[in-house]
């Protein structure tokens, strides 16, 4: 069984969160969870998961992030266990009392012959907030890795607020992936411009790294309109969409991942 934690402090800068998920092999061909510890606006429920794989669902307790609050999530995957995470709704990053942007960090640590697939629902940033959002993964030689990171740009019919999302990713020690985008008022100018966004407001990344991609690297091809795959330095495929909705995004980067088998 795991733990859970209730408790988040509240400082004069915002709200401090954080969350931890430790997934083991249970040496019966399964994956256990020793630890499961969640306080304040963040909140861990294990779901039913399958024979192999365990499951886990990231629950928003309140509204959040606000402006100066800060959270953080980290799963570490042991070496032959298998965890799934997703989210039950989307994350809104709204404007708060407190001034200064907002942060949420993602560690995600997947050992050799382990397996993560790390799906959160969308990130939205509505008017007048300011979030940064770092995410980052150190992967086994042998790890094995799904990872969707997807944006939307204001709520319907908003302006969106700030946001700066970096997303790094490394195998076996070595950088595969190291790529930050700004986006909204105070961002480096041309984010909405046809060499980035190009006027669209839902935006996507999908990260796949998988042994098997050493002998047989990824193509780099683009998949339709605003998709694209990328083979990564290493046993690595990016996959990058832009669309102008949350729901088409989600379709082209569904269609990205059954098109890497």
């Amino acid at each position: 069984m795991g733990t859970t934690g209730t408790t988040g402090t509240t400082g004069t800068t915002g709200v401090r969160a954080a969350a931890r998920i430790l997934a083991r092999a249970d040496g019966r061909g399964g994956t256990d969870l020793p630890v499961l510890e969640s306080d304040g606006p963040l909140a861990l429920r294990r779901t039913r998961g399958s024979a192999d794989e365990a499951r886990v669902m990231l629950v928003g307790a309140m509204s959040g992030p606000l402006g100066g609050d800060h959270f953080a999530v980290a799963a570490d995957v042991a070496q032959g266990a298998r965890l799934r995470v997703g989210s039950a709704a989307a994350t809104i990053a709204l404007p708060g009392q407190a001034k200064g942007e907002a942060r949420y960090d993602v560690r995600l640590t997947v050992a050799d012959g382990a397996e993560l697939h790390w799906l959160p629902e969308q990130l939205i940033s509505a008017r007048g907030s300011d979030l940064y959002v770092t995410t980052r993964a150190d992967l086994g030689a042998a790890a094995r890795l799904v990872l969707r990171e997807e944006q939307v740009l204001g709520r319907a019919g908003e302006e969106p607020g700030r946001l700066t999302s970096r997303l790094t990713v490394r195998s076996a020690g070595h950088t595969v992936l190291d790529q930050e985008l700004a986006c909204g008022p105070g961002a480096p100018g041309g984010w909405d411009g046809p060499a980035v966004l190009a006027g669209h407001r839902a935006v996507g990344q999908l990260v796949v790294v998988r042994p098997e991609f050493l002998e047989r690297p990824v193509t780099a091809r683009t998949l339709e309109e605003g998709a694209a795959v990328m083979p990564l330095a290493g046993p690595a495929a990016l996959v990058t969409a832009v669309a102008p909705d949350a729901r088409l995004l989600r379709r082209m980067l569904n269609e990205a991942l059954d098109s890497l088998g």
